[in-house]
Protein backbone atom coordinates (compact mmCIF):
# COMPACT_ATOMS: atom_id res chain seq x y z
CA UNK A 1 0.00 0.00 0.00
CA UNK A 2 3.07 2.34 1.23
CA UNK A 3 4.31 1.61 -2.26
CA UNK A 4 1.44 2.34 -4.00
CA UNK A 5 1.05 5.70 -2.96
CA UNK A 6 4.21 6.21 -3.32
CA UNK A 7 4.47 5.87 -7.22
CA UNK A 8 1.54 7.57 -7.22
CA UNK A 9 2.64 10.71 -5.59
CA UNK A 10 5.79 10.64 -7.43
CA UNK A 11 3.76 10.92 -11.22
CA UNK A 12 1.42 13.44 -9.61
CA UNK A 13 4.24 16.13 -11.39
CA UNK A 14 3.89 14.57 -14.50
CA UNK A 15 2.67 17.11 -17.41
CA UNK A 16 -0.13 14.62 -18.65
CA UNK A 17 -1.23 14.22 -15.24
CA UNK A 18 -1.60 17.99 -14.15
CA UNK A 19 -3.61 18.51 -17.35
CA UNK A 20 -5.87 15.80 -16.76
CA UNK A 21 -5.99 16.63 -13.12
CA UNK A 22 -6.78 20.52 -13.81
CA UNK A 23 -9.34 19.83 -16.03
CA UNK A 24 -10.78 17.42 -13.19
CA UNK A 25 -10.71 19.77 -10.63
CA UNK A 26 -12.29 22.70 -12.57
CA UNK A 27 -15.21 20.63 -13.49
CA UNK A 28 -15.61 19.62 -9.74
CA UNK A 29 -15.22 23.45 -8.74
CA UNK A 30 -18.30 24.35 -11.01
CA UNK A 31 -19.94 21.19 -10.31
CA UNK A 32 -19.76 22.38 -6.28
CA UNK A 33 -20.54 25.65 -6.69
CA UNK A 34 -23.75 25.16 -8.68
CA UNK A 35 -24.77 22.78 -6.11
CA UNK A 36 -24.00 25.21 -3.63
CA UNK A 37 -26.01 28.27 -5.31
CA UNK A 38 -28.77 26.12 -5.62
CA UNK A 39 -29.03 24.81 -2.62
CA UNK A 40 -28.57 27.81 -0.67
CA UNK A 41 -31.51 29.19 -2.46
CA UNK A 42 -33.76 26.07 -2.00
CA UNK A 43 -32.72 26.76 1.81
CA UNK A 44 -33.37 30.42 1.53
CA UNK A 45 -36.42 30.01 0.23
CA UNK A 46 -37.78 26.93 2.29
CA UNK A 47 -36.88 28.94 5.34
CA UNK A 48 -39.17 31.81 4.07
CA UNK A 49 -42.21 29.15 3.33
CA UNK A 50 -41.53 28.26 7.01
CA UNK A 51 -42.12 31.20 8.83
CA UNK A 52 -38.94 33.17 8.34
CA UNK A 53 -39.92 36.54 6.80
CA UNK A 54 -40.96 40.06 7.23
CA UNK A 55 -44.59 39.23 8.88
CA UNK A 56 -43.13 38.35 11.98
CA UNK A 57 -39.49 39.10 12.19
CA UNK A 58 -37.02 42.20 11.59
CA UNK A 59 -34.80 41.58 8.84
CA UNK A 60 -35.62 37.94 8.18
CA UNK A 61 -33.64 38.28 4.70
CA UNK A 62 -30.16 38.49 6.60
CA UNK A 63 -30.96 35.73 9.10
CA UNK A 64 -31.97 33.20 6.35
CA UNK A 65 -29.30 33.94 4.73
CA UNK A 66 -26.64 33.27 7.35
CA UNK A 67 -28.98 30.00 8.43
CA UNK A 68 -29.19 28.75 4.69
CA UNK A 69 -24.97 29.59 4.52
CA UNK A 70 -24.31 27.86 7.12
CA UNK A 71 -26.27 24.94 5.65
CA UNK A 72 -24.76 24.82 2.80
CA UNK A 73 -20.74 24.98 4.14
CA UNK A 74 -21.55 22.20 6.69
CA UNK A 75 -23.31 20.09 3.71
CA UNK A 76 -20.32 20.82 1.23
CA UNK A 77 -17.71 19.31 3.68
CA UNK A 78 -20.01 16.32 3.69
CA UNK A 79 -20.55 16.19 0.17
CA UNK A 80 -17.27 17.17 -1.56
CA UNK A 81 -15.56 13.86 -1.58
CA UNK A 82 -18.84 12.70 -3.61
CA UNK A 83 -18.56 15.19 -5.80
CA UNK A 84 -15.00 15.16 -6.69
CA UNK A 85 -14.82 11.12 -6.80
CA UNK A 86 -18.26 11.32 -9.25
CA UNK A 87 -16.25 13.57 -11.88
CA UNK A 88 -13.09 11.97 -11.36
CA UNK A 89 -14.31 8.88 -12.70
CA UNK A 90 -15.36 10.93 -15.58
CA UNK A 91 -11.75 10.95 -16.11
CA UNK A 92 -10.70 7.78 -14.45
CA UNK A 93 -9.90 6.02 -18.42
CA UNK A 94 -7.51 9.01 -18.56
CA UNK A 95 -5.71 8.77 -15.56
CA UNK A 96 -5.48 4.99 -15.44
CA UNK A 97 -4.22 5.20 -18.49
CA UNK A 98 -1.44 7.56 -18.15
CA UNK A 99 0.09 5.73 -15.26
CA UNK A 100 -0.67 1.75 -17.34
CA UNK A 101 1.70 3.81 -20.16
CA UNK A 102 4.26 4.69 -17.66
CA UNK A 103 4.44 1.58 -15.61
CA UNK A 104 2.63 -1.47 -16.90
CA UNK A 105 3.44 -0.87 -20.93
CA UNK A 106 1.58 -4.48 -21.55
CA UNK A 107 -1.28 -3.56 -19.71
CA UNK A 108 -2.18 -0.39 -21.57
CA UNK A 109 -1.82 -1.78 -24.73
CA UNK A 110 -4.72 -4.79 -23.90
CA UNK A 111 -6.74 -2.71 -21.77
CA UNK A 112 -10.37 -2.31 -22.72
CA UNK A 113 -10.88 1.55 -23.56
CA UNK A 114 -14.60 2.69 -21.71
CA UNK A 115 -16.90 4.77 -23.73
CA UNK A 116 -18.54 8.25 -22.07
CA UNK A 117 -21.44 6.30 -21.36
CA UNK A 118 -20.14 3.94 -19.15
CA UNK A 119 -17.86 6.50 -17.39
CA UNK A 120 -20.84 8.24 -16.97
CA UNK A 121 -22.63 5.68 -15.75
CA UNK A 122 -20.00 4.56 -12.97
CA UNK A 123 -20.04 8.02 -11.66
CA UNK A 124 -23.70 8.51 -11.28
CA UNK A 125 -23.86 5.08 -10.10
CA UNK A 126 -20.99 5.57 -7.62
CA UNK A 127 -22.19 9.24 -6.38
CA UNK A 128 -25.81 7.58 -5.64
CA UNK A 129 -24.35 5.19 -3.26
CA UNK A 130 -21.79 7.32 -1.75
CA UNK A 131 -24.90 9.79 -1.36
CA UNK A 132 -27.42 7.16 -0.03
CA UNK A 133 -24.49 5.45 2.47
CA UNK A 134 -23.53 9.15 3.73
CA UNK A 135 -27.17 9.92 4.65
CA UNK A 136 -27.91 6.55 6.29
CA UNK A 137 -24.53 7.55 8.47
CA UNK A 138 -26.18 11.01 9.86
CA UNK A 139 -28.11 9.40 12.36
CA UNK A 140 -25.24 7.76 13.93
CA UNK A 141 -23.15 10.38 13.30
CA UNK A 142 -25.97 12.83 15.22
CA UNK A 143 -25.56 10.65 18.41
CA UNK A 144 -21.75 10.74 18.88
CA UNK A 145 -21.88 14.42 17.89
CA UNK A 146 -21.36 14.99 21.50
CA UNK A 147 -17.85 13.29 21.11
CA UNK A 148 -16.88 16.43 19.04
CA UNK A 149 -15.09 13.41 16.65
CA UNK A 150 -17.37 11.36 16.52
CA UNK A 151 -18.98 12.02 13.74
CA UNK A 152 -15.66 12.68 11.65
CA UNK A 153 -14.53 8.61 12.47
CA UNK A 154 -18.37 7.88 11.12
CA UNK A 155 -17.89 9.41 7.76
CA UNK A 156 -14.57 8.85 7.23
CA UNK A 157 -15.00 5.02 7.65
CA UNK A 158 -18.23 5.25 5.72
CA UNK A 159 -16.21 6.75 2.69
CA UNK A 160 -13.08 4.74 3.03
CA UNK A 161 -15.22 1.82 2.02
CA UNK A 162 -16.93 3.55 -0.63
CA UNK A 163 -14.02 4.70 -2.37
CA UNK A 164 -12.11 1.50 -1.98
CA UNK A 165 -14.65 -0.08 -4.27
CA UNK A 166 -14.83 3.12 -6.50
CA UNK A 167 -11.44 3.09 -6.85
CA UNK A 168 -10.59 -0.45 -7.39
CA UNK A 169 -13.34 -0.45 -10.08
CA UNK A 170 -11.98 3.03 -12.17
CA UNK A 171 -9.30 0.15 -12.58
CA UNK A 172 -10.64 -3.21 -12.93
CA UNK A 173 -13.26 -2.14 -15.51
CA UNK A 174 -10.82 -1.63 -18.20
CA UNK A 175 -9.11 -5.37 -17.81
CA UNK A 176 -11.65 -7.89 -16.13
CA UNK A 177 -11.97 -10.87 -18.70
CA UNK A 178 -15.83 -10.80 -17.79
CA UNK A 179 -18.98 -9.47 -15.84
CA UNK A 180 -18.32 -12.56 -13.35
CA UNK A 181 -14.52 -12.28 -12.64
CA UNK A 182 -13.97 -11.81 -8.99
CA UNK A 183 -12.59 -8.28 -7.86
CA UNK A 184 -8.89 -8.15 -7.76
CA UNK A 185 -8.33 -6.43 -4.70
CA UNK A 186 -9.58 -8.12 -1.10
CA UNK A 187 -12.00 -6.21 1.00
CA UNK A 188 -9.03 -4.84 3.62
CA UNK A 189 -7.30 -3.93 0.96
CA UNK A 190 -9.90 -1.92 -0.80
CA UNK A 191 -10.63 -0.34 3.10
CA UNK A 192 -6.84 0.78 3.35
CA UNK A 193 -6.67 1.38 -0.07
CA UNK A 194 -10.22 4.16 0.45
CA UNK A 195 -9.24 5.39 4.09
CA UNK A 196 -6.22 6.79 2.79
CA UNK A 197 -8.02 8.92 0.55
CA UNK A 198 -10.54 9.82 2.63
CA UNK A 199 -8.17 10.61 5.22
CA UNK A 200 -6.70 13.06 2.83
CA UNK A 201 -9.97 14.28 1.70
CA UNK A 202 -10.12 16.02 5.24
CA UNK A 203 -6.98 18.31 4.91
CA UNK A 204 -7.41 21.65 3.08
CA UNK A 205 -5.72 21.88 -0.56
CA UNK A 206 -4.74 18.03 -0.47
CA UNK A 207 -8.30 17.12 -0.71
CA UNK A 208 -7.55 18.75 -4.17
CA UNK A 209 -5.13 15.91 -5.37
CA UNK A 210 -6.61 13.00 -3.38
CA UNK A 211 -8.76 11.32 -5.28
CA UNK A 212 -5.48 11.48 -7.99
CA UNK A 213 -3.44 9.88 -5.32
CA UNK A 214 -6.11 7.11 -4.78
CA UNK A 215 -7.15 6.50 -8.35
CA UNK A 216 -3.01 6.07 -9.41
CA UNK A 217 -2.44 3.88 -6.40
CA UNK A 218 -5.15 1.94 -7.10
CA UNK A 219 -3.69 1.03 -10.49
CA UNK A 220 -0.27 -0.20 -8.97
CA UNK A 221 -2.36 -2.28 -6.25
CA UNK A 222 -4.11 -4.02 -8.95
CA UNK A 223 -1.59 -4.93 -11.55
CA UNK A 224 0.96 -5.80 -9.11
CA UNK A 225 -1.60 -8.59 -8.41
CA UNK A 226 -0.27 -11.62 -9.68
CA UNK A 227 -3.24 -12.89 -11.89
CA UNK A 228 -4.33 -9.71 -12.96
CA UNK A 229 -1.36 -8.92 -15.01
CA UNK A 230 -1.77 -11.85 -16.46
CA UNK A 231 -5.18 -11.01 -17.10
CA UNK A 232 -4.22 -7.38 -18.42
Amino acid sequence: MLRAYALALAQMADPAVLRIWLKSLAVTLLVFAVLGAAAWWGLDQALAAAGLNDANLAAPEGIRALIAAAAVVLAGVLLWRIVAIAVLQLYADEVVAVVEARHYPAAAASARKLGWHVELAASLRGAGRALLFNLLAVPVALVLLATAIGPVVVFTLVNAVLLGRELQDMVWLRHRPSPQSPAPLSAPERFALGLVVALLLLVPFINFVAPFLGAAAATHLIHRKEPVAHAA
